[in-house]
């Protein structure tokens, strides 16, 4: 299912602040629930660990190069999961066990075959200077190059089956309305979108033609809009697919920094310093009473130390089998405190998921459309949502996420639609009893919007850091 739009506390389609982030499209509209329902392969936490423990230069390198191969349909993160394993073991097809690992000589072989692809294409990653963008071009299969009109760069194959478009300009009407236009049924216009994804500060769409394919990513950042699209033969699709999400990978609308340069042929990984073992765990909570925030276990749990935004703050409460607990934060002001739904939400129930995201420095506070999928949430929670609220359309509190996502799917930082754990309407219930705690209950309404609903609710929603 793809995403639908997501809101900002005040506005339709929202999110106060979003890092720039690459699109993959083919990547997030088939990644979901069927990836959290998928059965664990032992083999992959062994392999996760052995790359767990290579730089993540070489990590990103492997990616990089299965990406060549036509094995990995997604960015080179160097996060080692699911869709790298797989990926490894369609390398290894006929060579070795699916043990999702590489040995040295399969290694070499996967960064000769690699090699000669990218050779064969020409790829290089430069710094348009029209528009400042910073992009992979395959030259040798796109040798024609020329300025655009609206002072841009193209590049064309020489027999005009491919064209790729590099655009800048300034943000002179909201970034939906852009993509609203982009989606839009053209009735002269024979196409059809497989693919769309709005996000606060980019968008990404891409579909087929009678004749073709295009993949289009538009971004907004400081300096206004900056974007490409490719267009191609459907005859080419076999060899030109992987291009395409290699050009994605590349992609950087606002670079800062030199260029990495291209390493030598047959040279060595960089080797990178050893991340920093985390100090802050990132969590969300509810305000429910006086100095009073509910909160998911995992989040609070076990800390040295606990705030709710700036606030020191006091573990009261929690309780195992449904994963919630309390904590005292005194001084703290809020906004009207939700109602409680009676019953619980029906599967396949539209929901909002109010949350904040994972990104320590500028924690932001968003509100992400979902759907109830029995005890769970399908949403595109980032790490750091564990205790995010989840209401109805209603405006009602519905459910509160208990496990903190995953950071091992994400796509260059993008959250898929995945299935998340929730706390229901008995189990909340149960816990403010039990502490003498109780939220009014909320009588059904008209359906409101992604942005009503956090507009209503959002004051009592709060970012929690967990000092480790």
């Amino acid at each position: 299912m793809a995403p639908r739009r997501g809101a900002v506390w005040n506005e339709e389609m929202v999110v106060f602040k979003v890092p720039a982030l690459i699109g993959i499209a083919a990547i997030l509209a088939c990644l979901g629930a069927a990836q959290a329902q998928q059965p664990v392969d032992p083999r992959l936490a062994v392999a996760t660990q052995a790359y767990a423990a290579l730089p993540e230069a070489e990590r990103k390198a492997i990616q990089a190069d299965l990406i060549w191969t036509g094995h990995l349909n997604s960015a080179a993160t160097g996060n080692f999961g699911a869709l790298t394993f797989r990926a490894v073991n369609g390398f290894k097809a006929g060579r070795g066990q699916p043990d999702g690992q590489l040995s040295a000589a399969e290694r070499q072989d996967l960064a000769r075959l690699a090699k000669t692809a990218r050779d064969a294409a020409g790829f290089a990653v430069i710094t348009d200077q029209p528009t400042g963008v910073r992009i992979g071009i395959p030259q040798k299969l796109l040798p024609k190059r020329e300025a655009t009109a609206a002072g841009g760069s193209r590049w064309q194959s020489a027999d005009g089956k491919v064209t790729l478009d590099v655009s800048a300009g300034p943000a002179t009407e909201p970034l939906q309305a852009i993509f609203e236009r982009a989606i839009a049924v053209n009735p002269n216009i024979q196409r059809k979108v497989t693919y769309k994804l709005l996000q606060p500060t980019f968008f990404v769409v891409a579909g087929d033609t009678p004749t073709g394919k295009f993949f289009r990513r538009q971004a907004l950042g400081p300096t206004g809009l900056r974007g490409f699209s490719v267009g191609y033969d459907k005859s080419m699709a076999t060899t030109f697919d992987k291009v395409v999400t290699a050009i994605a990978d590349s992609f950087e609308p606002f670079p800062s920094g030199p260029a990495p340069a291209p390493a030598a042929p047959g040279a060595p990984p960089v080797a990178t310093a050893p991340a920093q073992p985390a100090t802050e765990r990132f969590g969300v909570g509810l305000v429910v009473g006086k100095e009073l925030v509910l909160t998911a276990r995992a989040a609070a749990d076990p800390c040295k130390g606990l705030k709710v935004g700036s606030r020191p703050a006091k573990l009261r409460s929690q309780d195992q089998a449904s994963g919630l607990a309390l904590l005292d934060v005194p001084g703290l002001v809020s906004g009207a405190v939700p109602g409680l739904r009676e019953a619980a939400p029906v599967a396949k129930e539209a929901v909002v998921v109010l949350a904040y995201d994972g990104t320590a420095a500028a924690r932001t506070a968003v509100a992400l459309p979902g759907e109830v999928m029995s005890d769970a949430v399908l949403a595109p929670l980032q790490p750091g949502g564990a205790g995010s609220p989840v209401f109805d359309r209603q405006g009602r509190l519905a459910g509160l996420v208990t496990a903190n996502p995953s950071d091992k799917g994400l796509i260059a930082g993008v959250a898929p639609q995945r299935n998340h754990a929730i706390a229901g309407v008995a189990q909340l219930r149960t816990m403010l009893e039990k502490a003498d705690a109780k939220l009014g209950a909320a009588a059904a309404g008209g359906e409101l919007s992604t942005g009503a609903i956090a507009e209503a609710a959002g004051k009592s929603v709060v970012p929690v850091a967990c000092g480790l």
